[in-house]
């Protein structure tokens, strides 16, 4: 069994950062896609970003390409999201993901979920 611990959320003024952390165990870390997905009130889950089991590829939603960085610690079984210049629209429940796949694909599901961290940005 997989335990995915998110930690990082708060609130941040618009234009603000944070940088959110998921703690992973249960299985080796290193072979696995991570990701980031998304939530806001009255919406459905969103895909953010994704990396590759060993970090050389990443993917990002159109909605947060370069403004999010995701970037993962294979040493500390951890994946990271680096938001800066938040907006608004980013308010929501953030959702860390590990799939069972080396790469990531959107037709790939994760698997694994943590229970998620609360991010709100205040316009």
């Amino acid at each position: 069994q997989v335990q995915l611990v998110e930690s990082g959320g708060g609130l941040v003024q618009t234009g603000g950062s944070l940088r959110l952390s998921c703690a992973a165990s249960g299985r080796t870390f290193s072979s696995y896609a991570m990701g980031w997905f998304r939530q806001s009130p009255g919406k459905e889950r969103e895909f953010v970003t994704a990396i590759s089991y060993s970090g050389s590829s990443t993917y990002y939603a159109d909605s947060v390409k370069g403004r999010f960085t995701i970037s993962r610690d294979n040493a500390k079984n951890t994946v990271y999201l680096q938001m800066n210049s938040l907006k608004p629209e980013d308010t929501a429940v953030y959702y860390c993901a590990a799939y069972s796949e080396r790469y990531y694909s959107p037709s790939n599901y994760p698997n694994y979920w943590g229970q998620g961290t609360h991010v709100t940005v205040s316009s």
